[in-house]
């Protein structure tokens, strides 16, 4: 920063959650100053970093939009969702509500204020089945569950509002998130079922048993691809975001992955020879939502951005992942 310049002021949504917490340790590690809300339903007030302004509050709240209002942020990161692909087939209702119905008023009340720049966390589950080539933001969009279709909504409340506002936006379709803060400030808590998440449980012997969701996919080895993206990462791409609106730039759309895709058997694989804790493998039958194989084209974003990962390497992420546990296990124990 610029001596006697002013910081810049970012205002995340879901600040407690594993990539909101994440995203105020970037910003504030780049002198911006951050406010943060999250109704903490889902998140964990420990996650908010030290040098958060939070506040306890849902992003359709009233008080949201007045703190919107006092003092209008430079951007606005928009995190707060619901995003299990089971929970939104077992209960529909609650997933439009929250991630089309209160993220479209959380965007009236950002224009209402007069915010001009967003970024909005999307997902790769608004393409669905891809194929085996990696998909572009052209790709044709058929999302297989009613999460991918409330972010697919949302997105067009985004867009819509902003070409009635003249506000900006980013939106950026995450693939896989995985890892920890390679400084062990923050990382997935609760009851995450995320592959990265539950491999890295096992490692450290929170777990005896890690279960495969489908093996009969038309993959090499019969297990799901995915394309994992390092938090740390993706974060520093909603700062780069941030940075090409506040330039000038225009909306836009964003994929953000590694290219590579890794199946759930080489994930396991991959974390059993790090030679720490042992753990039972056991199959199980495809759980609905599920596609067989997604990996991103992101060279739009890596491009535009100026965008490239740094922890690109499945070992990196497993290891940040366990160090994240261990750590975690740690201070569970020092405090028992």
């Amino acid at each position: 920063m610029i001596a006697g310049q002013a910081s810049r002021r970012a205002f995340i949504s879901g600040v407690a959650g594993y990539i909101g917490s994440h995203a105020a340790l970037c910003f504030l590690d780049a002198g911006w100053q951050v406010i943060g809300i999250d109704d903490l339903s889902t998140g964990h007030v420990g996650c908010v970093p030290m040098g958060v302004v939070f506040h306890q509050s849902g992003v359709s709240d009233p008080e949201t939009a007045a703190l919107l209002a006092q003092s209008p942020p430079d951007v606005v990161l928009h995190f707060a969702a619901k995003t299990s692909i089971d929970e939104s087939i077992a209960a529909p209702g609650s997933y439009y509500e929250t991630n089309t119905g209160q993220a479209a008023r959380f965007f009236e009340a950002a224009a209402r204020a007069g915010v001009a720049n967003i970024v909005h966390s999307s997902t790769a589950a608004v393409y669905g089945e891809a194929g085996d080539q990696p998909v572009d933001e052209g790709f044709r969009l058929r999302p297989a569950s009613p999460y991918g279709r409330s972010k697919l909504a949302a997105e067009w409340a985004l867009s819509d509002t902003c070409r009635a506002t003249g506000m900006r936006h980013v939106i950026l379709r995450y693939f896989n998130v995985a890892g920890a803060d390679p400084l062990c400030r923050s990382g997935p808590r609760g009851g995450a079922q995320h592959l990265i998440k539950v491999v890295a449980e096992a490692a450290v012997g929170l777990r005896d048993r890690v279960r495969i969701n489908g093996t009969d996919y038309a993959t090499p080895d019969g297990t799901a691809i995915r394309d994992y993206v390092h938090v740390s990462d993706l974060v520093r791409a909603h700062l780069s975001a941030a940075e090409y609106l506040l330039a000038g730039g225009g909306s836009v759309t964003l994929n953000c992955g590694c290219g590579r895709g890794y199946s759930v058997r080489e994930v396991i694989d991959a974390t059993l020879a790090l030679d720490l804790h042992r753990f039972a493998v056991t199959d199980a039958a495809r759980r609905p939502g599920d596609v067989a194989r997604i990996v991103a084209n992101s060279s739009r974003m890596m491009d535009l951005l100026n965008w490239t990962p740094s922890h690109d390497r499945l070992e990196t992420i497993l290891e940040t992942s366990v160090a994240w546990e261990q750590a975690m296990l740690n201070r569970a124990r020092a405090a028992s």
